[in-house]
């Protein structure tokens, strides 16, 4: 176990590529994301990214601030179904505004799936994060020396990005989601004049054939491409324990290098594809449970090592239930009282919190605590005997 929790795989990250689907047509399935950070420019500092999938179309929609479900949905509304017709479904990151239910409600109500990233490994949302990283590159070109007039630059932006031709495709965006280029200037109105619906038609159905054989080529390529530096992922099942990598959750520790890699065991409850699972996991921890394959792996007991100990039960004081405190790690000031940083006997690291000076009940600790720390807040006064 203590081999299992501290020691690190020198191997390729496991877990092979799992791409998406490729839709069959323009805006049937769109990836949503947004950009912040940006200065106020005529009162807008977000910029709301939505991507058409098969085309790789955007629409880059300026905003006051950060919005909330219900405004999230009410956008969709009037810049992707009012446009495009209502997507078969909707890929984003987990932010507050899409695992609310106001999302999940929206989305059943008019029936696209809502698809969500998984945790620390957003690949499902791939498409929208590249977007944004072009949208930043082409904001600081036009408006790195004024840059309060981002937002009116916006329309030009959106424009360029969708006349580009696209690497996956071998087509602009326009192209692939109206079956042609418009012109940007009047001399060029005879390029793309067509003489009859019927030719239109014609031409949109060869176009979007033809981007989506590029698309499933190009999807294929970047899945060899990425399997060279991957390997298959164990085959997980409901009920199995695995361990938890601790790359990206940030422990209570005293020192981040000497911390364990991995935590738990944790219980699989669910397998969502090959490369997500979704692990049972303590509220405290503060951490969604669904998550890429890369960041777990399986826990292997062994005869020589006996299996962890179950966490104790609380006790009960007072008709209140009560820990075990192991020991005090750190202080610090919140309001006009202070908060310590406690490591409950028989849990985790990932078990540990700051809980206030009323929740410990034995005060020795606290003494004992502030008598080899004396310089932390609460400690004796300076100059003190």
């Amino acid at each position: 176990m203590i081999c299992a929790q501290n020691k690190v795989s020198t191997q390729p990250p496991p877990g092979l590529l799992h791409p998406l689907p490729v839709p069959s047509r323009p805006w049937s399935h769109v990836a949503l994301d947004f950009v912040t950070g940006l200065p106020p420019s005529a009162g807008k500092t977000v910029v709301m990214t939505v991507v058409d999938r098969f085309s790789k179309a955007a629409h880059f929609v300026p905003l006051r601030k950060l919005p909330s479900a219900s405004e999230t949905a009410r956008l969709i509304i009037v810049h992707v179904f009012r446009l495009h017709g209502i997507p078969v479904d909707i890929v984003s990151d987990r932010g507050p505004q899409f695992v609310s239910q106001v999302w999940k409600a929206f989305c059943a109500a008019f029936g696209p799936s809502a698809s969500l990233s998984s945790g620390f490994h957003p690949q499902t949302n791939g498409q929208a994060e590249r977007t944004n990283q072009d949208l930043e590159v082409a904001l600081r070109c036009v408006c790195s020396r004024h840059q309060s007039s981002w937002s009116t630059l916006l329309p030009w932006v959106e424009y360029a990005h969708n006349a580009l031709t696209s690497s996956a495709s071998g087509m602009s965006p326009f192209e692939g989601s109206l079956g042609y280029q418009p012109p940007l200037f009047p001399e060029q109105e005879r390029e793309v004049a067509v003489p009859s619906v019927q030719h239109l038609y014609r031409r949109c159905r060869r176009i979007w054939r033809e981007a989506r054989a590029a698309l499933l080529r190009s999807s294929a390529a970047n899945k060899r491409l990425a399997d060279r530096h991957r390997l298959p992922a164990p085959t997980y099942t409901p009920g199995q324990s695995v361990l938890l990598s601790t790359s990206n959750i940030k422990l209570r520790t005293e020192s981040r290098k000497l911390a364990p890699k991995f935590i738990g065991p944790f219980v699989v409850e669910k397998v969502i594809n090959p490369v997500a699972v979704r692990l049972r996991l303590p509220r405290t921890m503060r951490v969604h449970p669904v998550l890429h394959v890369s960041q777990v792996k399986p826990y292997i007991t062994s005869p020589l090592q006996p299996a962890p100990a179950q966490p104790p039960p609380p006790r009960i004081i007072d008709g209140l239930p009560a820990w075990t405190i192991k020991r005090i790690m750190d202080v610090r000031r919140r309001g006009r009282g202070l908060q310590y940083l406690v490591d409950w006997k028989g849990y985790g690291p990932e078990d540990r919190s700051w809980e206030p000076t009323s929740r410990i009940l034995d005060k020795g600790m606290l003494k004992d605590f502030h008598k080899r720390h004396p310089d932390k807040p609460g400690g004796a006064p300076r100059g003190a005997p």
